[in-house]
């Protein structure tokens, strides 16, 4: 037999109910097979799915989606539910242009019902499903699937304080304890978890009843069953559940979340219960990939492409990138400031602190999937004279807007906010492309931002924020690879109204300003314009909000500013300088190029700049375009374009 007909043979979840147990054990085995040879390939989240296999088939053989609807939290350990409906063929083409979405995505199936690639949402989508059927007189049962930290997010337990007050709700949520988010969870929740996940003495205790009651003649099974109907008051003794049952919402497990007919078993009579039911899985992060389960960074939550037998990159060479400056950086300061501290939102090697942390365990805060704390008790160890390091995703910083502008800034505290993956990322989608910080965060009085170009830039960015003890600093950065060194051939101010010159061209009346990852785009543009004899001056100014009085003096002598930005074009720092000019009656026209207000589909980021036509060449032929159809300098017109404004 194919050793994968199994797999094939599945077309929906409905085909998993003729199969037996031992035929759903055959087919998590060759799903794993599967999603370690076509993962290794595209790169992805192989972990966390690897992870999930049994739960998964469990689900789907139990509920009746899409009918039943199945909301991922996060979304991306919803590859073996991509598998089972329907969208095999499509994992030759995970993550890139044109193929599956990393993430449960509508557009792709009628099985997934949210975009859901931010952790700690779910329940409260599922509440509004179940809400909503509920009202309109509709039996469908909504699942939550809850793993890799989500319950660490305080927007969670906001949705099960509601759950538990609404006890009709059909609702099922499955917690995925594999007692891991990007790394070990952490936090009091999942030390609570762990407690249930570690102590024995429930399962020994009842095993120990049942023999020896069993033993007894004539009345050992009937006395058994009867004591048995004690078990929530044995459970309550020996592993408490009291923080899901004081919230009053039913509460099954843990149980083997690798074991399909424990799991069938559960959800069945959770199905069944008719309101709100918690059932908690155990899971292994990367069970039955070797090198995976032995990887204690991550048990390979997302990689690259790798060697599907050794797990080893794939790569022949792998060169710094922006994450790894920051963390060679962080260490170096750390050994000078013994006042800095850093905190991450459960992404402690993602955004580059673990060697911080392992220099300095004291001095390294994980407060889970909670980035609106993060802020806040970053404020707070600012008070208490600490100078705090938050280093966060750029798309992720979006949920802390309001404790960065009305805590944080509102209290002058002094904080610095790291956003690594800034600009376009690409290959995770819409969600992920760190896009709207600086548009977000150029709302916010007194808070100054750098965008640094290159390594050098970076480190001076980062020893000058910590000096800052009354205003929120933030620093942005790429996930690329980092830029060779682009050094100034002048510099016009000083401080965070420095500006750097990088190109001088004798005549010129086009300034491009760069701003941080774009900077090289920038000096990309001059050069094309220089080929076809137009000369122009390149500058960065390294702290890019707020605005810098020394930029707008010195971009009032041109005819024609460019500025160019891996950010919103619509709000954004090229926007803002278009208006200091304004206001200082300068003739300036300006030309801004940024990403357009849209969400982005997946693809490489050279793929997605290309699509919206942020890419040198491009510029440089709209700059042309607009300077030849208006010779005079002072009558510059500016063309229509979906990313310039």
């Amino acid at each position: 037999m194919d050793p994968m007909s199994l797999l094939d043979s599945i077309t929906g979840p409905r085909d998993l109910r003729t199969l037996s147990r031992r035929q759903l054990e055959d087919l998590a085995d060759e799903i794993r097979s599967f999603l370690i040879t076509k993962v290794s390939r595209t790169g992805g989240h192989l972990g966390p799915n690897l992870g999930v296999v049994e739960l998964t088939l469990a689900i789907h053989k139990v509920f009746d989606s899409p009918n039943d609807p199945v909301v991922f939290d996060t979304g991306h350990q919803s590859y073996v539910h991509k598998m089972l409906t329907g969208r095999l063929e499509g994992f030759d083409r995970l993550r890139q242009r044109g193929g599956l979405s990393g993430y449960p995505e509508p557009a792709e199936s009628e099985h997934d019902w949210v975009s859901n690639s931010h952790a700690s949402t779910a329940l409260s989508w599922a509440e509004g499903l179940a809400k909503g059927y509920a009202l309109r007189g509709e039996k469908r049962t909504v699942v939550a699937v809850v793993g890799d930290g989500a319950l660490t997010g305080g927007m969670a337990w906001e949705a099960l304080n509601s759950i538990a007050d609404h006890p009709e709700l059909r609702l099922v949520v499955v917690v995925n304890d594999n007692g891991r988010s990007y790394t070990p969870t952490v936090g009091g929740l999942a030390n609570h978890l762990a407690g249930l996940r570690t102590d024995h003495r429930y399962e020994k205790t009842l095993s120990l009843i049942k023999r020896t009651v069993q033993r007894l003649p004539l009345i050992g099974r009937p006395v058994y069953d009867l004591m048995h109907g004690f078990k929530t008051g044995v459970k309550d003794v020996l592993a408490p559940q009291s923080m899901f049952s004081d919230l009053g919402i039913k509460y099954t497990g843990p149980i083997d979340g690798h074991d399909i007919a424990v799991l069938t078993n559960h959800l069945s009579q959770a199905r069944q219960f008719g309101g709100p039911v918690i059932v908690h899985c155990v899971t292994r992060k990367g069970r039955g990939f070797q090198a995976a389960e032995e990887n204690e960074e991550d048990r390979f939550h997302a990689i690259g492409k790798i060697n599907e037998f050794t797990g080893e990159p794939l790569t022949a060479s792998v060169q710094a990138t922006w994450t790894d400056a920051f963390a060679e950086a962080m260490v170096q300061l750390g050994q000078r400031r013994p006042d800095v501290v850093a905190i991450t939102a459960a992404m402690l090697y993602p955004v580059g602190l673990g060697r911080f942390a392992a220099a300095f365990p004291d001095r390294i805060y994980d407060v889970g999937i909670a980035e609106q704390h993060a802020i806040v008790s970053a404020a707070g160890l600012a008070r208490a004279g600490l100078h705090p390091v938050v280093a966060l995703y750029a798309t992720f910083l979006n949920r802390a807007f309001d404790q960065v502008l009305l805590d944080a800034s509102l209290h002058r505290t002094g904080i610095t906010i790291t956003l690594d993956r800034a600009g376009v990322t690409g290959t995770d989608g819409a969600s992920h492309n760190g896009m709207w910080d600086m548009s977000l965060l150029g709302l916010v009085p007194g808070l100054q931002l750098a965008a640094p170009r290159d390594q050098t830039r970076l480190v001076e960015a980062l020893d000058r924020a910590v000096d800052v003890d009354d205003a929120v600093t933030v620093i942005r950065y790429s996930k690329e690879r980092l830029p060779d060194e682009i050094p100034a051939v002048a510099h016009v101010g000083d401080g965070a109204a420095r500006v750097d010159v990088l190109r001088r061209a004798e005549g010129a009346r086009v300034l491009v300003v760069g701003y941080g990852q774009f900077v090289g785009m920038a000096i990309g543009v001059a050069d094309r314009l220089a080929d076809q004899g137009v000369a122009a001056a390149v500058v960065d100014p390294l702290w890019a909000l707020p605005v810098s009085p020394d930029l707008v003096r010195m971009a009032a002598g041109y005819d024609l500013v460019v500025t160019l930005e891996d950010n919103l074009v619509e709000g954004g720092v090229g926007q803002k300088l278009r208006a200091r000019l304004a206001e200082a009656d300068a003739s300036a026209r300006v030309l801004t190029f940024g990403v357009p207000q849209q969400f982005l589909t997946h693809g490489s980021r050279d793929e997605v700049l290309e699509e919206v036509g942020l890419t040198a060449a491009r510029v440089a032929m709209e700059v042309l375009g607009t300077i030849l159809a208006q010779p005079s300098a002072g009558a510059v017109t500016e063309p229509a374009s979906p990313r310039t404004s």
